[in-house]
């Protein structure tokens, strides 16, 4: 009984935000009906309650546009914007969308950002693109993804940013015991420093 966003989903979180976190897409029925990134479904749940447990939002849940949910530090976005068909983008919807994560990095680098963790393959490699476009340093040839894996890109004002992966907090993942909450935990906690 709930009114749907029905429109593409902005970043979200705060706008000083020291760590990007970079996913997908918006859930058709997570995202879509709050209007926020990441919310208000079970890949939402796994996110939020983890970012809670680091120190990065005020809760552990976000359930609706009105639950009070605020990030410290962390801003959470996506390299498409509308709920994907399937939950599957397309190149198309993805090079469409490129310019508005590379606005979300612009920003965020502006406010002194220190590190970007991708949610699965798809957010890495369209941070990378992201990266490149901004003009930042990438390393050659272009890191593959992996739990874990950390990479330096380099500003062209000379900062250093860390980007990590770590496996996507989808439902495919936590429910098969690919991602761990002890798995999420560490790579936050590891965004801290």
């Amino acid at each position: 009984d709930e009114e749907y966003w029905a429109k593409p989903v902005p970043g979200f979180g705060d706008p000083a935000a020291r760590v990007a976190i970079v996913g997908l897409a918006p859930a058709a029925h997570g995202a879509n009906r709050t209007g926020r990134m990441f919310t208000g479904d079970r890949s939402g749940d796994w996110l939020y309650a983890a970012l809670h447990r680091a120190g990065f939002a005020n809760q552990a849940t976000s359930i609706d546009r009105s639950d009070g949910l605020v990030l410290h530090g962390a801003w959470v976005t996506s390299p498409v914007k509308c709920a994907p068909p399937a939950n599957k983008p397309t190149p198309t919807e993805r090079a469409t969308c490129s310019a508005w994560l590379e606005r979300d990095l612009e920003l965020t680098e502006a406010s002194g950002l220190r590190a970007i963790l991708c949610l699965g393959a798809i957010g890495w490699d369209a941070t990378l693109g992201a990266a490149r476009a901004l003009g930042w340093e990438v390393p050659r040839p272009k890191p593959r993804f992996g739990h874990g894996v950390e990479v330096v890109l380099g500003t062209p004002e000379g900062r250093s940013i860390r980007l990590v992966g770590c496996y996507h907090v989808s439902p495919h993942n936590t429910y098969t015991g690919r991602l761990t909450p002890q798995m999420l935990d560490a790579v936050l906690l590891s965004l801290r420093s």
